[in-house]
């Protein structure tokens, strides 16, 4: 055979392989598994996407944890890392994950969230999927939530505000009562972050069909991707009374200009533009419904959730004016408010 037509017919028997590799790949996932009562629930109930930082130093430890704490969140969960950074091949394999390495970039090298969700539904075995940022523990009782909040809704996103907590050293999953201990450490020391720190976003498959090409590590992707659910009818649901999602905390070296340049660089304010501005921008307060003990209720707040954002820059420097006023009377009367201790403060993302 002539040599063009060696390399053409190599070229053919490419999909055909993938295709084969895939197929084999699917088949060793069902006997991995076991007999199911149904085709449909012999894939996993949810999968979980993410995507991290090198596997080095405390980066290492806590995505470690998080990508952990996945594994152990049902007996069908899948996870996809994406990535190829440093150590997320190696840790993919000793978790069990499905490692994609390959992921699109912007012009800085920041890789682009539309690319992995797209390739996501493409990989997924699920029809839930969830975006979850690689720093977040979650407990079993975030899948409770979510079977909840899919058997009312055709088409969701589930959202919740999370624990931010002190976690430096690597977890022991092996006693059965990690989750419990982890959950009272969260609400005793951690501190629960307002509704615009958004960790994770558990959806149906297809409803970010069109996504700009924002990228992740800066500002702006998350409460995008709370603004296109609402613009698609989707019910925004927020867990935060059902889910601990415990944000493990660290400071921002991946930036030269630590926090403060994830949110002003030039990378934040393309993401603004691509996002489309103020108006294409929500948070956990625009969630149409909040999920609780009792089952879920309508979100008023989010009526003049947006309006508040807009009107909070301009009145919050008269408020605090007026705060230092009247702070030596406050304090005088026993009314002045204790400050809170800075290692409490909300951290930026």
């Amino acid at each position: 055979m002539p040599a063009k037509d060696t390399i053409a017919a190599a070229t053919e028997a490419q999909p055909v392989a993938a295709a084969t590799a895939e197929r084999a790949s699917v088949a060793q996932f069902e006997l991995e598994l076991g007999p199911r009562q149904s085709a449909r629930t012999q894939w996993p109930k949810i999968t979980l996407v993410t995507t991290g930082k090198a596997f080095a130093g405390h980066s290492g430890v806590i995505q470690r944890n998080a990508l952990a704490s996945w594994t152990r969140l049902h007996a069908d969960v899948e996870v996809i890392l994406f990535g190829d950074d440093a150590g997320a091949a190696e840790v993919a394999r000793e978790l069990g994950l499905r490692h994609e390495p390959r992921v699109e970039r912007n012009r800085f090298g920041s890789k682009r969230l539309d690319y992995m969700f797209a390739r996501a539904e493409e990989m997924a075995r699920s029809e839930v999927l969830c975006f979850c940022n690689c720093d977040i523990i979650l407990l079993p009782e975030f899948c409770d939530a979510l079977e909840r909040v899919r058997g009312r809704h055709e088409r969701f996103l589930m959202v919740g505000r999370r624990w931010d907590t002190e976690i430096r050293e690597a977890l022991d999953f092996r006693d059965g009562g990690w989750g419990k201990r982890l959950k009272g450490l969260a609400h005793a020391r951690g501190v629960q972050q307002p509704g615009w720190s958004i960790d994770y976003f558990a959806f149906r498959r297809g409803l970010y069909a069109e996504m700009p090409a924002l990228v992740i590590g800066r500002i702006w992707w998350d409460h995008w991707l709370v603004w296109k659910a609402r613009e698609e009818g989707a019910a925004v649901v927020d867990a935060s009374e059902m889910v601990t999602a415990i944000h493990q905390n660290h400071d921002y070296g991946y930036h030269p200009a630590g926090a403060k340049g994830v949110w002003t660089d030039e990378q934040a304010k393309e993401n603004y533009t691509l996002a489309g501005g103020r108006w294409h921008l929500m948070t956990i307060d625009d969630a149409t419904h909040i999920l609780s003990a009792d089952g879920e209720r309508g979100n008023l707040r989010r009526v003049w959730a947006p309006y508040w954002r807009y009107l909070r820059p301009k009145v919050a420097p008269a408020w605090f004016a007026l705060l230092d006023l009247t702070r030596p009377l406050r304090r005088a009367l026993g009314m002045h408010a204790k400050r809170v201790p800075a290692a409490q403060r909300r951290e930026i993302e």
